[in-house]
Parts: C-alpha cells; structure tokens; sequence
C-alpha cells in the first residue's frame, strides 16, 4: 500500500443527535417511501485528501446511522458539487427533487446540483467523497453541467464506470475506517494526472467562495479570465452559469448560518448581497422547492448533525462553502 502523509480525523458520537424525526404518513412528493418517527444515532469521521489532492476533494467522510429495526429516517440534502457515495447496509431511497432518482443502489453518484435530494436512511454505514470542481475535471470524463442535478446509481451509469472496482471493494471484510480511507485514496491516486486547467479552475473556485465577490464581472476580474472564457469553464467544471453559481453561494450562505444559529432567526441570517427579504425568498424557492417556513417546518436530524459538527471539526457548515486550499 502506498505511504501517506498522515492524516487527522476524529470520532464523533452524536448521543445528543438522537432525536425524533418527521411523523409522516404521507407519501413524499417523488412518492419515494413513507418518514416515520424513530431514532437515530449518528457517528461520523471526517479525513482530509492528502496534500497530492489538495483543491480535488472537500473532505472524505465515514458515517454510520443505526435506526431501530425496520425504519428509516427522512432528510434533505442542500445543493452541493459533486459526490459519490459508497453504502454498506440499508441504502437510500433518494430523488433529486422534482428529477432523477435511485433506489437501494450501493453507490450513488450526483453531480453539482442547484436543487435539494430527498432521502430515505435507514442502518447503514457509508463513505463520502465530495468532489470539487477540480477534483470533478481530473476524474470525470463528462462535463460538470451535463450531470448537473442529476442523481444515478453509480454502478449503472458509464460515466462512473471507472469506480467499478472502488464500489465493488470498498467494503471488503469487518469495518476498518483507516483501510477503507486509504484504499479510496490510493483509488485517486492512481488516477490522479495534471489538468491544463487547474490553475484557473482554482482561481475560479476562490473567488467564488469570497463573500465579496457578488457580479459575474468581479469573478471574472478575479479569476483573470474574460466573460466568455469564465462560461466555459464553469460549463466543464462547475457545472452552472458564474451567475446561478454566484446566487447558489449568496443563497447557501444564508441557510448555513439558519441552520447553524441557536435561534433560527431568518432576518439575521439573509447574505447582505439580497436587496431585501423578497429576493431572498425567491431565491429560496428556486433552491430548495419550498418557502423558508415549509423549509423550518421540517426536522433535518441528520444534516442537522453533520452541518454543526462540521462547521466544529471542518471549519465550514458545507461542501459548497468550503476553501478550494486549506
């Protein structure tokens, strides 16, 4: 097995997390399967890419959800980049709401996305891999908006063929976070080759995830590219426009801080860049398929969990919020 550099994460029991979920006995609106009320008990670990992948990957995770027999737990993922993720146990049921889904599939794969997933969990144990737009034109064959919003189960589709061996290995033998890491890692690694982009690509994604940054201009000027050159790179890449890209990062910093803040105040966690509450709204709309309230209405036991001991372990609350260099 290949050496490398070592690597920090830290086991996170999540007893406090367990916590009642939604009382539904109405199909969803993709008519995926039925939330029930249960438990569930949450442990995650988060690990960092080594330094030869820096700016590919977010973070890698390992999590495991055990729910009383027979249950399941309903939540929603918030638009992100790109990930694929490896399940050993009772696997979603998950849509892209209002698009594609999948069912039970050991491997699901999404691309970028602008729109939430509704999933169904039950016990099981996972890995994460998140991609950013770097580590997708280094391992992808297919451009970013061609799989924008589009979740498929991994095994089936050809433009995740090459993780074949990776989903059909992963979990090989009793549960070892260290060796399943590695063997994910010496996966990329193998792959890994230079890209005559990355340099751009990361100039791009920093100043994307600045704050200050708000006109399809200014990131341009940033990343010192022309418009043009800019719309093309984010086609390949990053799979959205500058400009729905630009929203998505003003819209995500505003439902972080929501959901990170002890009193789930909307006016203090709307992004200063939103004219007033109304663009905020309708920008929540276009993200997420529901209104703040029906969105605060809802119980989010896992993200929940992961967004706050992220932002504590990580630094940032999400994917899409992170810093290309660490």
């Amino acid at each position: 097995m290949a050496a490398h550099a070592p690597f920090t994460s830290r086991n996170l029991t999540l007893s406090e997390m367990k916590r009642e979920g939604v009382a539904n006995t109405e199909p969803s609106s993709g008519g995926i399967g039925f939330c029930m009320t249960i438990r569930c008990d949450i442990d995650v670990r988060f690990f960092p890419p080594p330094s030869e992948l820096e700016g590919c990957f977010s973070t890698f995770y390992r999590a495991t959800f055990t729910m009383p027999p027979g249950q399941r737990v309903r939540d929603y993922l918030q638009p992100e980049w790109g990930n694929i993720r490896f399940f050993w146990g009772d696997a979603p049921d998950a849509q892209v709401v209002g698009g594609s889904r999948v069912s039970r599939a050991r491997f699901t794969a999404t691309g970028p996305s602008s729109l939430p997933t509704e999933f169904y969990l039950g016990t099981t144990r996972m890995w994460g891999v998140g991609l950013f737009p770097l580590g997708w034109a280094k391992f992808m064959l297919t451009p970013a908006a061609e799989l924008a919003n589009a979740l498929v189960d991994g095994d089936d589709h050809p433009a995740y063929a090459h993780f074949e061996e990776l989903s059909a290995n992963l979990f090989d033998g009793e549960p070892d976070d260290e060796r399943e890491y590695r063997r994910i890692i010496d996966y990329f690694l193998e792959l890994n080759r230079p890209h005559p982009d990355h340099d751009r690509i990361m100039g791009v994604h920093a100043a994307l995830v600045d704050p200050a940054v708000d006109s399809v201009s200014e990131l341009a000027r940033r990343a010192g590219l022309s418009q043009r050159t800019l719309e093309r790179l984010c086609h390949r890449a990053f799979g959205f426009s500058p400009k729905r890209l630009l929203r998505r990062q003003r819209f995500m910093r505003s439902l972080t801080a929501f959901m990170l803040a002890k009193d789930r105040n909307w006016s203090e966690a709307i992004d200063p860049h939103y004219h007033d509450q109304a663009h905020f709204v309708r920008d929540f709309r276009a993200f997420m398929t529901m209104s703040p309230r029906e969105y605060a209405a809802l119980e989010h036991p896992i993200l929940n969990a992961f967004m706050q001991e992220r932002a504590r372990i990580w630094g940032s609350p999400a994917q899409t919020l992170d810093k290309p260099e660490r």
